[in-house]
């Protein structure tokens, strides 16, 4: 028979003792066509498990709506799992955190009257918990490995000693596992290895395992013993389930790595103690669309976004590469099992040169009205979430009142998370003011030329939700009043950009820019600064990986065939290009759209298409 079970402080698989070989891969983080290519090349390396989260954000975008297909297929995936011989462990949440937008919570919980406490015994929480486990629960039942499936062990939470000590809430959690997955799961939960996280996140039962995970460079022996006070007698093998092989990167800050060969002898020390790991991560993947997440320091104004690759500096790079990370990794782990490794498998055909030409489209305050849903606000701006919008863009809308004049203070306290304003007596003559950003100015004075009855139109744009901390209930766009020299603006419209429909807003754009072709050709049209499309064709003669460099550009989003690759910033850096894997492509015509937020003066721009990433953007 088929049993995964802890005795006499091991794991122990069809009776037999076992040692978890573990790395971190997530699903939702790469295109399902090379899931099979990343899971071999960590069997190459030397991993018999592959730990992932469960976001609940892309599995149930809108409230009721479950999805479950590609890209975010979990039932195909943990197939693969199996057919590949890998077992999993599933971090099944409701939180998940992993520098993923609002830690997997979707975004409409932010949009319930009264507010939700989240990560609490709130029962109003906790019925939607309920609601969303009431679905994915069934579903992994067949892939259980006393099922015969690949899942030996289901993490509830996450890290949650770091965040709250409310264990009503988590026995919720544990008893509503138990009603769908039966008593024979390993059920176990992850926090820091310290006194404080220990004792605020674990539970104490005996059928809850408390794995724990602390800094690469931390004693493993000191951290796999304070492990044990809190696990049953015999019922504590030792297990890190985030061993960082390398770590997170935030816009504005140099690239995050970590030294190959010190990696590997830490990750020996930590095998060499008995005990079990997962590397976090073996591969990170990409933040495809607007999914990365964001930190924050001791205050919520000390706002963090993450870049689009989740590279991690892992010894599986983002499209693939094996780097020596790679390869020193596999010598550890080499020795701690008792059969030849795998080659990896051959890596994806790339395309490392080219050129493409783009064209402006349109401004997007000319199209504004045919890409949004627009809606007529009595008094102050709402946000986001508030108006049905989980991602993207909102853009706000205004007259400035009778008082308005050049040198008017305009002051908004509260920006989630980054505001261009503009002003002009109309959509077609609007001029840039300035630049609000939550992390660093709230006020700018209007132009010479301002006066009363012009427009204001005030974008804004979600940069990611707070994944970690005190401050992850972070809702988007203007969270206060507009005030300017004082006294509060009222009556507002507002438009909501998710930008989800590639396609269909494509169109818009290539027939607004076909009937307004004498716009663009005539020197005497009217200026309008402002966020402008771009667009180009290119040939592809096959589905190969590419990378394509953002350097001249601003800041913006790029979509490729309609796909969303994610953001770009340049002007911040590190990241400079953004990761193009084969499948997304087409043999023959491929389509190219880029939203483009700052600089866009030219009517022509080009993209170069790289072998590999360049991280050498930004003042850093």
């Amino acid at each position: 028979s088929r049993s995964f079970s802890i005795e006499n402080d091991a794991f122990y698989k069809d009776g037999e003792p076992f040692r978890i070989l573990g790395g971190e891969i997530h699903y939702f983080r790469i295109v399902p066509e090379y899931w099979k290519d990343r899971i071999q090349r960590a069997k190459a390396m030397g991993l018999n498990t592959i730990q992932t989260y469960v976001p609940w954000n892309v599995h149930e975008p809108s409230e009721g709506e479950f999805f479950f297909g590609d890209p975010v297929n979990l039932e195909a995936f943990l197939k693969l799992a199996q057919e590949l011989e890998v077992l999993v462990m599933l971090r099944m949440g409701p939180y998940v955190c992993g520098e993923w937008d609002l830690g997997g919570f979707p975004s409409w919980l932010l949009s319930k009257q009264p507010q939700l406490k989240l990560r609490t015994s709130d029962s109003s929480y906790l019925k939607l918990v309920d609601q969303w486990w009431n679905v994915l629960l069934p579903k992994l039942v067949p892939f259980l490995y006393s099922r015969g499936g690949p899942v030996i062990m289901l993490q509830v939470e996450n890290e949650y000693g770091s965040f709250g000590s409310d264990k009503q809430y988590l026995h919720h959690l544990v008893s509503e596992a138990r009603e769908y997955l039966g008593n024979e799961i390993i059920l176990y939960t992850t926090d820091g290895a310290t006194e404080d996280a220990l004792q605020r996140g674990t539970i104490s039962r005996d059928d809850v395992y408390a794995a724990v995970d602390f800094p690469t460079g931390w004693d493993p022996v000191a951290a796999f013993a304070l492990q044990k006070n809190y696990n049953s007698p015999g019922k504590s093998p030792a297990l890190s389930t985030e061993f960082y092989t390398g770590w997170l990167t935030h816009w504005g800050e140099n690239l995050a790595t970590t030294s190959p060969y010190v990696a590997a002898a830490e990750l020996d020390k930590l095998l060499s103690a008995n005990g079990s790991v997962v590397l976090y991560m073996a591969h990170g993947g990409s933040n495809f669309g607007f999914f990365s997440g964001a930190n924050t320091g001791g205050k919520e104004t000390i706002y963090q976004p993450d870049i689009t690759s989740y590279d991690y500096d892992a010894p599986i790079g983002e499209g693939g590469d094996l780097g020596e990370k790679f390869w020193r990794f596999r010598e550890v782990l080499s020795s701690y099992v008792n059969f030849p490794l795998p080659d990896p498998p051959q890596l994806p055909s790339r395309r490392n040169t080219g050129t493409v030409v783009l064209q402006k489209l349109a401004n997007l305050f000319q199209v504004l009205q045919s890409l949004s849903h627009e809606f007529y606000l009595q008094q102050a701006p709402v946000t986001m979430e508030l108006l049905n919008q989980s991602f993207g863009f909102i853009v706000y809308r205004s007259r400035l009142p009778s008082h308005a004049k050049p040198g008017s203070i305009l002051e908004i306290k509260k920006i989630h998370d980054r505001a261009q304003v503009y002003v002009g007596k109309s959509s077609q003559s609007l001029r840039l003011v300035g630049t609000l950003q939550r992390w660093s100015n709230s006020s700018l004075q209007l132009p010479d030329g301002s006066s009363a009855g012009m427009e204001i139109y005030i974008l804004v744009e979600n940069m990611g939700r707070i994944n970690y901390g005190p401050f992850i209930f972070d809702q988007k766009g203007i969270l206060s009043s507009v005030i300017l020299d004082n006294v509060p603006m009222l009556g507002w419209r507002a438009y909501t950009l998710s930008l989800a429909d590639v396609a269909e807003n494509q169109e818009v754009l290539i027939n607004f820019a076909i009937h307004s072709k004498f716009f663009f050709l005539s020197l005497a049209a009217p200026h309008c600064d402002g966020p402008a499309f771009y667009a180009a064709t290119f040939e592809s003669e096959a589905q190969m990986d590419t990378f394509i460099s953002f350097k001249g550009w601003s800041k913006g989003v790029a979509f490729v065939n309609g796909f969303n690759l994610g953001r770009f910033w340049p002007d911040a850096g590190p990241q400079c290009s953004l990761y193009v894997p084969g499948p997304l492509l087409r043999q023959g015509e491929n389509q190219l759209l880029i939203l483009e937020l700052e600089n866009t003066l030219l009517h022509n721009k080009t993209l170069q298409f790289l072998g590999q990433h360049d991280w050498t953007c930004g003042k850093n």
